[in-house]
């Protein structure tokens, strides 16, 4: 049976999951709100297209759903809830985010911790979580809750900042993030796909083995970029210039363990620290190829 993969939204992470999933040789249709922006690379790849009104959900083996709850909860189940139950998938894979953990005090968090969101997005992250594991049930489908760590890659890392001279190199001490390259999101959906949960219900770490202090972050990419590195700037003195969206997320601290979903899919990140994935970006910027 051809196993057919509907990837609910075309963002960043949601086209490395598409491409991947064609590599691998799945028949893969990304699901978006406007069909007509979708880069003619996705054809060439044998990547299909439809709009997120009508998404082929009758045919789909597995579906993946890369979009973020609004205020109004899911946006895909808001539209598609029944059809999704009535459509029977094998496998469903939700992205959501390490953030319904709250803050740890900088301690670790494994994949059986217990949510303990406070701020609202991580909120809604969670409650989204709970709607899929409800329309999973119904559907009788095996559901992988994917909890990503803070996402970077080609085009969305510490080189940009860089060049823009936006990079700051901030330090906090005991202050850790933890990460994740995004080609290691769509290594990561793919091994859950061909090692399904066996409890109808699993939830997976995407994070690399490392976390890291982002200044330590910004120094590196400074170091491979033949760049003289940002002054470090105390946290207290740098606050006040932040964003509610930066404060939100330096206000949090916590270190984010993998073993469980590396022994559970047998995945380990292509890129296990930020060394390894900031030195393939820059190496691929270099050569003109994609990291």
């Amino acid at each position: 049976m051809t196993r057919h993969l509907l990837v609910f939204g075309l963002g960043y992470t949601g086209a490395a999951i598409a491409r991947e999933a064609a590599l691998r040789g799945l028949s893969v249709t990304v699901v978006t709100r406007h069909p007509s922006a979708a880069p003619p690379s996705l054809e060439q790849a044998g990547i299909g297209v439809a709009p997120f009104a009508s998404p082929p959900l009758a045919s789909a083996t597995h579906l993946v759903a890369t979009a973020p709850p609004g205020e109004d909860g899911d946006p895909v189940l808001a539209a598609h809830a029944a059809a999704i139950v009535a459509a029977r998938p094998a496998w469903i894979g939700y992205l959501s985010t390490t953030g319904v953990y709250g803050d740890r005090g900088g301690a670790w968090v494994d994949e059986a911790a217990v949510p303990a969101p406070s701020q609202p997005r991580s909120l809604r992250r969670l409650a989204a979580e709970e709607a899929w594991r409800r329309v999973a049930a119904s559907a009788g489908a095996r559901l992988d809750l994917i909890r990503l760590a803070g996402i970077y890659g080609p085009g969305r890392s510490a080189f940009d900042e860089l060049r823009a001279g936006t990079a700051r190199r901030v330090v906090k001490p005991g202050h850790a993030f933890s990460r994740i390259h995004v080609a290691d999101i769509a290594a990561l959906v793919l091994a859950a796909i061909e090692h399904p949960p066996q409890d109808h219900v699993r939830v997976l770490h995407g994070a690399d083995d490392e976390p890291a202090p982002s200044a330590e972050v910004v120094a590196e990419a400074a170091r491979l970029a033949g760049l003289a590195p940002p002054p470090e700037l105390p946290f207290e003195a740098a606050k006040g210039s932040m964003s509610p969206m930066a404060l939100s997320f330096w206000s949090e601290n916590r270190k984010v363990a993998n073993a469980a979903t590396k022994a559970a899919t047998g995945w380990a990140p292509r890129y296990p620290t930020y060394r390894e994935g900031l030195a393939a970006i820059l190496a691929a910027e270099r050569s003109g190829a994609e990291a």
